[in-house]
This record gives structure tokens, sequence and C-alpha cells, in this order.
């Protein structure tokens, strides 16, 4: 189906504001300058006829004068010397042409009338259209015909012109250019220290400085990002106060449901009291993960650090290989990236009954670790879903493997707080890979 004309042209402008102001801009530009050119051009050459014209009248007046008091004899030794750039004399009749055809020779012709008389019977033709060449004849006295041939000139422009023109451009576009960098590049910087937010509150602060509206924006910016910082801190330090606090009576609630006679009351109890543990201990973990970046980054060897966690797994018989490695090495915070590594990992041995863990680096050279496994996957609408707090696909919400829904949020904050990504999709044949990027 073709798309309509005006669908097409919008998608040919700029999505970029700098494109867009550069297109505006440039184009203004451009159009002022020609139409600077063309009025200025335009006066030239309006000058330039008026002047013409008054010196050829004066001029052709003063020439028929000389011709014609001349001898017939001597007339042709003054024509080189009444020459003229955009006319000349013949002695004759001159060439048989049509009726004139541009106002201007038309106006030439009646003003030589006018200067030398109707006693010379004026009249003129026109010899060629493109260039322009026509002819004004006259009869002396004596009766001699005499031809005024007249070929109008251009306007004539000086060989630097055309050069200044062009600097004068390129120093419009070039202030242009620089105008709209100035003005978008507080932009830029905004937007990527928006991107740098983190839960841990250590983004990009802005400086205060530059023009009144652009102090302005960052000092906005800075104030909203300290808000948001200590909102989050304010959160997640109640959030890891409440865990804290709920061990001691859980583990006081413990200690008297074990002292209670063995029975199936007891045991539901105990599974209940240690399903809570369990839920707090994610909470606090949760919390802290706010703070991974808080860790020292070191370069590894990333390889080593790989085959050090799945030789762990493997040493305490867990399913968990290494199907690929790197070279070279990477800085990391190590702590941080092990807990994400393990957290995926148990979640693949879990899930997928095994997990393959593989190294290896991105396009920008940033180091890429991938665990996956070939168990019942993630359906696609929930993907994202998963890694959010607290968040349970239906289908796991069971005491056995439900879990809190923390794992993966967990995972997630972690590599928040460390300058890092993760993502989930789904594995050819079947099953999950958990990818995690650092650059």
């Amino acid at each position: 189906m073709t798309e309509p004309p005006r669908v097409r042209a919008w998608r040919l402008w700029p999505r970029s504001m700098a494109a867009r102001l550069y297109l505006i801009i440039f184009a203004g530009l451009l159009l002022a300058q020609a139409l600077s050119v063309g009025l200025m051009y335009y006066e030239r050459y309006t000058t330039a006829v008026s002047v013409m014209l008054d010196t050829i009248e004066r001029e052709v007046g003063t020439s028929v004068a000389i011709l014609d008091r001349l001898p017939a004899t001597e007339r042709p030794a003054w024509l080189e010397r009444l020459q003229r750039d955009n006319y000349r004399f013949i002695i004759g009749p001159g060439e048989q042409g049509v009726p004139l055809v541009s106002s201007r020779s038309r106006e030439l012709t009646a003003m030589i009338a006018t200067e030398v008389g109707e006693a010379y019977r004026v009249h003129g033709d026109t010899v060629s259209v493109t260039p322009e060449r026509y002819q004004i004849h006259l009869t002396l006295h004596d009766g001699s015909p005499i031809t005024m041939e007249v070929t109008p000139q251009g306007i004539p422009v000086a060989d630097w012109l055309p050069l200044v023109l062009v600097l004068q451009v390129a120093l419009l576009l070039a202030c242009g250019w620089i105008a709209v960098r100035l003005a978008t590049r507080p932009l830029k910087t905004l937007a990527q220290a928006v991107e740098a937010v983190n839960p841990a509150g250590e983004a990009l602060r802005l400086p205060q400085d530059g023009p009144i509206e652009v102090a302005n924006a960052a000092l906005a910016f800075n104030a909203m990002q300290e808000r948001i910082a200590r909102y989050l801190k304010e959160r997640l330090h109640i959030l890891a106060s409440i865990s804290h606090d709920l061990q001691t009576p859980i583990t006081r609630m413990r200690l008297r449901a074990e002292s209670l006679d063995d029975g199936i009351e007891r045991d539901r109890l105990l599974a209940d009291l240690g399903e809570m543990e369990h839920l707090v201990r994610e909470g606090v973990a949760y919390a802290r993960s706010a703070h991974g970046g808080d860790e020292a980054p070191v370069r590894i060897d990333p390889t080593a650090f790989v085959e050090s966690l799945v030789f762990d797994y493997q040493d305490v018989g867990e399913p968990v290989s290494l199907t690929g490695t790197v070279e070279g090495v990477a800085t990391v915070r190590p702590r941080a990236l092990r807990r994400v590594l393990v957290n995926l990992i148990d979640n693949a041995v879990k899930y997928g009954g095994a997990a393959e863990v593989a190294a290896c680096r991105t396009e920008g050279g940033g180091l890429c670790i991938t665990v996956s496994d070939r168990g019942p996957g993630i359906p696609e609408t929930e993907l994202e879903e998963v890694l959010q707090p607290f968040y349970r696909m239906e289908a796991s919400r069971s005491r056995d493997t439900g879990g809190a829904g923390l794992g993966l949020a967990i995972a997630t904050q972690l590599m928040l707080s460390i300058g890092g990504n993760l993502t989930l999709a789904h594995r050819d044949g079947g099953g999950l890979v958990a990818t995690v990027v650092l650059p």
C-alpha cells in the first residue's frame, strides 16, 4: 500500500532537535543570503541601465554630429574612435531585422531619436534575441546611411565577489552550527544525566553554570535527583529495618514452635516460619542491592572469575558447565557481579535442571556473561515483569518453588547500581537466556 504524500514528507523531517534547528537556520540563512544577493544585483542592474542609457544618449548625439560633419571619405577612420564596449557605428544601412523586441532597446532608440532630432529618421531593428543585439539606423544630412549596432553587456562583476559571497555563506553557516550546538548541548548532557540515575543516587551532577536558563534547569535537575535519591534511600532503609526487626520475633516463634509436640500443626507452623524467614532475608538482600555500587571496581580476568564460580557449583555436585570464555581483562565490582550470577545460576538449576555459563565480548568491547537453561522458559509477555520486585509467575507460586519474587529483582537492581544491564530472552530450542552486560 502506497503511503500518503504527507506521511512520506513527515518521515523526511529530521527527528532530532539539533538536526531540525540546523535545517531551519541553514535554510533561513541561505534564503536570506540569496535574497540579499538578488536585491543587490537588481539594484546594480537598474543603476547600470540608467547610467548606460544616459551616457549613450549624450555620446551618440555627439558621435552622430561628428560623423555628419566629416567628409564621407574620412568617416571610416573615425569609427574605431567612436566605438564603445556595448555599441559601435557601421557605415551603411546595416542588417535586415525584426521590430525591436525588448523595452530597453525601444527606450534607447526613442532617447537617441529625441537627442539627434527627427531629421536623422531614427528607427531600430532587432538582429538577434539570444544574445541580444539590435541596430539603430540613422540617415545623415548628405543622405548617407549609418548604423549604430548595440550589444548590451552584462553587469560587470569583480573576480573576487563570488569568493566573498561563498565565504560569507560559510561564515553564517558556521555561526549557525555553533549556535545550535550551544543550544542543544545542555539537552544532551541532561539526557545523559537522566540515563545515569541509579538506585544508589550516584548519578552525574550537572554543572550549574552557563546561561541563566541552562543553570536553572541544571539546578532543578540536581535538586530533583537529590530528592529522588533521598526518597529511595528512605524507602530502602525502611524495608531493611522492617525485614531486620522481623528476624527476632520470627526466631522466638520458631523456638516456641520447636518446643511443641510433634504433629501436623507443628510442621505447618515451622514451614510458615521458614517461608517468613526466607522472605525477610530476601527483603534485606533487596534493600542492600541498591548499594552494590559502593564496592570499589577492580580489574579481573573474566575467564578465571567465571571458571571459579562454575567450579564451586561443580564441587557440590550441581549441573553447571562453562561453555564460553574470553581473553583479556575487565573492570568490575566482583562481589556484586558474583551475587548476580549466583542468583541467575540458582534459578537456572532450580527451574531448568542445569545451567550453562558463557563469557563473551560486546560489540563495544564490554563484558557479556550469559546463563542459559533448558527449562520451561518464561512467556514473552512476562519477560519484563519477572524483573520487578515481588512478581511471581502464576505457575510458580507454590511454597516449594515460588520463592519471594525478589531474586531477579535483586539481580536487576545490583546490575543497575554497578552500571550494568540484565536482560532475559528465549533460548533457541527451548529454555531461557539471562544476559549480563557490563561496559
